[in-house]
């Protein structure tokens, strides 16, 4: 039998290339490339742990999968670079034959800018390596890394980063979009403990991009980066871990209570001053037949119980239906936010219809007035119980410590991140609906600020934001940026992700 299942193994292991060669001829790409012409041209250039792959290919599936299928990006062919220096030969021979591309890690981009693009995907996710620089300062990350294995690895070095808090979202996206976390009340967003970049630009050319080496292009990648380089490694600043416990605890309220508990999360933020990691949403608890939404709150602390008791005391007094606490080391906090690796939130292949806005503090009025909307527009449709309406607060003192002109990251005055998704099937009848219900909820978070003009942050942006709530309302940023872009990306080459200059 095992020599039998050798023979049988190599038989068609012979003949499967032959027929996908024979299959993926028939497949003409862009500007008339095909599968098998860019095994043929490019694949002699590249490191040779690369693959070159079309639709026919038996990985086209997993590779091609995305976590957002909202307008996704139609990709037609796949490179998979073996070394960072490929990347570098795969955009030049993409520009050569006049063929967009479009770099893939984790696939989570949630913007529906993408869904214009037609051409390449450069899947990185094999470029995945993490190493800890000799002056333990700071650890080199390559382009495929993602937030649960930076966290595992680190920690099991004692050290600890800025990173994202779902545990299933790459490192490098979020960190050209500025990055929010735990750590950013110490330490800052993950742009802002960016050492060094190593980039390739939207012409082919590899680069370093630091404070002192492309400064200009430096400051435009923090915060605006997904216009002007691909990132194929970087160095990003690392902390001794504090191998102690982070206490935890969740509260359920019913809608009634709504009012005072909002009063005394403005008091517990009292703008953007507190310590503490915040995060909230309204929601339909699964497993119930009541189709009446809830609010859950969680409050995680990097302390003990004792000294988490004083600042959660008013809560405790609100009258919640149920709570519950406990104490976990680091790398577990994601499960407890509910974003972990093994999470609903980490689930792909689902359409998420979004809208955020960034606010400083929590209107109450309109939070009523969005709470009710969810009941009214959940009631009737089974399919919406999986809606969220989730607030995020974290400390900002982090963030505050850089000055706002220091990077293209704009939102520094933001103190309270909104987060509003709908996850539907695929091709629901309840689309537009959705699209409606997001946009009403974001309506309804801005007018409740009307002294400030609406703020989006990039990476939850759903790609109908003004270019100017992204990348910032002062002309003389906006300013900068273009003329960046005009100088490193003059032909607008890197333009899918919410662009600064959209395609013509």
């Amino acid at each position: 039998m095992v020599i039998l299942s050798r023979f049988v193994s190599s038989g068609f292991g012979l003949l499967q290339p032959l027929v996908a060669a024979l299959i993926q001829s028939q497949y003409t790409f862009a500007k008339g490339l095909t599968a098998v012409q860019a095994q043929r041209e490019l694949g002699p250039l590249l490191s040779s742990t690369t693959s070159i792959f079309g639709p026919v290919d038996s990985r086209w599936f997993n590779v091609t999968e995305r976590y957002q299928c909202y307008a996704p990006p139609q990709i037609q062919l796949v490179v998979q670079p073996g070394r960072e220096s490929d990347i570098s030969t795969i955009v030049q021979y993409a520009n050569n034959n006049s063929v967009d591309f479009l770099v893939v890690n984790r696939g989570h981009a949630l913007t529906s800018t993408i869904g214009e693009f037609t051409g390449i995907q450069i899947d990185v996710r094999s470029l995945k390596d993490i190493v800890i620089q000799p002056d333990r300062k700071a650890a080199r990350l390559q382009a495929g890394t993602y937030n649960h294995e930076l966290i595992k690895t680190l920690w099991e070095h004692g050290y600890v980063a800025t990173s994202g808090t779902c545990s299933c979202v790459g490192m490098v996206g979020p960190a050209l979009g500025g990055g929010h976390g735990l750590f950013q009340g110490r330490y800052g967003l993950i742009s802002d403990n960016i050492v060094s970049l190593n980039v390739v630009l939207g012409n082919g050319t590899a680069t370093t991009v630091n404070a002192t080496h492309n400064s200009d292009l430096w400051w435009a990648m923090l915060g605006a980066g997904h216009n002007f380089g691909i990132v194929t490694s970087f160095d990003l600043k690392i902390y001794p871990a504090e191998k102690r416990a982070w206490y935890y605890r969740e509260y359920v309220f019913t809608g009634d209570h709504l009012e005072t508990l909002f009063k005394e999360l403005n008091k517990f933020h009292n703008n953007g001053t507190m310590a503490q990691t915040v995060a909230g949403s309204f929601g339909v608890i699964p497993d119930t037949e009541s189709m009446w939404a809830v609010i859950i709150w969680t409050f995680v602390y990097d302390c003990s119980q004792a000294d988490a008791e004083p600042s959660l005391a008013p809560f405790d007094l609100l009258g919640a239906i149920s709570h519950k606490d406990g104490n976990v080391m680091y790398p577990e906090v994601p499960d407890v936010l509910g974003s972990g690796l093994t999470s609903d939130l980490c689930a792909a292949n689902k359409t998420h219809i979004i809208a955020t806005a960034g606010l400083q503090v929590y209107n109450i009025t309109a939070q009523r007035q969005i709470y009710d909307l969810f009941n009214e527009k959940v009631v009737g449709h089974a399919e919406l119980r999986t809606a969220r309406v989730v607030h995020e607060g974290y400390a900002i003192e982090g963030v505050r410590r850089i000055e706002a002109h220091q990077s293209a990251y704009p939102l520094r005055q933001d103190n309270l991140l909104m987060y509003f998704d709908v996850a539907l099937k695929a091709n629901s009848e309840l689309e537009a609906f959705a699209r409606e219900w997001a946009r009403e909820t974001r309506d309804l978070w801005n007018a409740g600020q009307p002294w400030r003009r609406p703020t989006t942050y990039v990476n939850y942006a759903f790609g109908d934001e003004s270019v100017e709530s992204m990348y910032g309302y002062e002309p003389w940023r906006l300013g900068k940026l273009r003329a960046l872009k005009a100088q490193y990306d003059p032909e607008n080459r890197l333009s899918y992700y919410n662009p600064i200059i959209p395609r013509a």
